[in-house]
């Protein structure tokens, strides 16, 4: 099993495809068995996305793996989990959410110091092609400048 330190899931896609605007940090409302498979380090975040329910925002399409010694007591792998958040920064995010060309992206999950499963979640703006590029170009450059500063 990873220290609470290791466990630090990250979505590299989602910087990739969306401008970041705004950064929160949730808790996430787990199962037994969920969090055992989050402490394994058995978590995929790239396809989930956040949206709001009846009554709170939910991360969806996360898949958590079934844990190993579980019994029949066992979870569902992709369900809907609800994010732990306050009023004030729900609301904020539902009236953001809601205008378009926004939407609510994981961005990593993690274990806090008092053993807590977190999700950092951001409110972001999907990118077109061409500042898709420019990202490339700009990461290009990046590696090509550190393999000279190298030599």
């Amino acid at each position: 099993m990873k220290l609470a330190s290791e466990i630090n899931i990250k979505n590299k896609k989602a910087t990739f495809e969306y401008h970041i605007l705004d950064r929160y940090i949730a808790g996430i409302s787990l199962l037994g068995t969920e969090i055992k498979s989050i402490r394994a380090g058995k978590v995929n975040i790239n396809d989930s996305f956040c949206s709001f329910l009846h009554d709170g925002l939910y991360i969806r399409n996360m898949h958590i793996s079934e844990y190993s010694h579980g019994s029949f007591y066992n979870h569902e792998a992709k369900r809907d989990r609800k994010l732990l958040l306050t009023k004030k920064e729900l609301k904020k995010l539902r009236v953001k959410g809601e205008e378009r060309g926004y939407t609510i992206v994981p961005l990593r999950m993690f274990i806090s110091n008092r053993g807590f499963a977190k999700v950092e979640i951001a409110l972001a703006q999907g990118k077109k092609d061409f500042d898709k590029r420019d990202t490339i170009k700009e990461r290009e450059t990046k590696r090509e400048l550190d393999r000279a500063m190298k030599r």
